[in-house]
């Protein structure tokens, strides 16, 4: 803009030394005119020219603060991003951990209810053939006891006699207990 201005002003000059000749009075009176407003126009010009440098300046200035302002949001969206990301995975990974612990847990449980199953199975099957050989000696002891008990066929007669059929009874009963002590039988009443 400055160096239009200084080109403009030459010309205005020769402009005004041609219209010199022509009017003697007048060239003094334009001059004194013209001088005065010309470096007003030219202060005018350079004030604003000055001004206009420094907003330059200043929306240059602006501008690179802006600017930097902007790649640091960038920057640090792009680390939120990343952050967000990565921690998203880690509870993604977190949660499968869970999981194939709490499988592992399970695994490792039913492993341990298994064999304790076998064991008490096999208890079981211990405990059984026990039984049955502890009933075959009661059932051999139970018809030893029977053999030895003298039980008459019963006639009408033996019937009607009901304190002879009290008496045996007691006998029964009685070799009955023997017998139940004898094996270790405990009776449930």
């Amino acid at each position: 803009m400055a160096e239009q201005t200084k080109k403009a002003a030459p010309k205005r000059k020769a402009a005004a030394k041609k219209a010199a000749p022509r009017k003697a009075t007048a060239k003094k009176t334009t001059a004194k005119r013209k001088a005065a407003p010309k470096s007003k126009v030219r202060a005018s010009v350079r004030s604003v020219e000055n001004k206009a440098a420094a907003v330059e300046r200043d929306v240059r200035k602006a501008g690179r603060k802006a600017e930097s302002r902007l790649n640091e949001i960038e920057k640090s969206a792009r680390e939120f991003a990343n952050n967000a990301q990565e921690t998203s995975r880690n509870a993604f990974l977190a949660s499968l951990g869970f999981y194939g612990k709490a499988f592992d847990q399970v695994q490792e449980q039913f492993n341990s209810l298994q064999s304790e199953l076998e064991a008490r199975r096999a208890k079981a099957d211990k405990q059984y053939k026990e039984l049955i050989k502890r009933g075959k000696k009661v059932e051999k002891n139970a018809k030893g006891a029977l053999e030895e008990i003298e039980l008459p066929k019963l006639e009408l007669d033996a019937i009607a006699d009901r304190k002879k059929l009290d008496a045996q009874l007691k006998k029964v009963k009685a070799r009955f207990e023997d017998l139940r002590e004898s094996v270790g039988f405990k009776s449930a009443a």
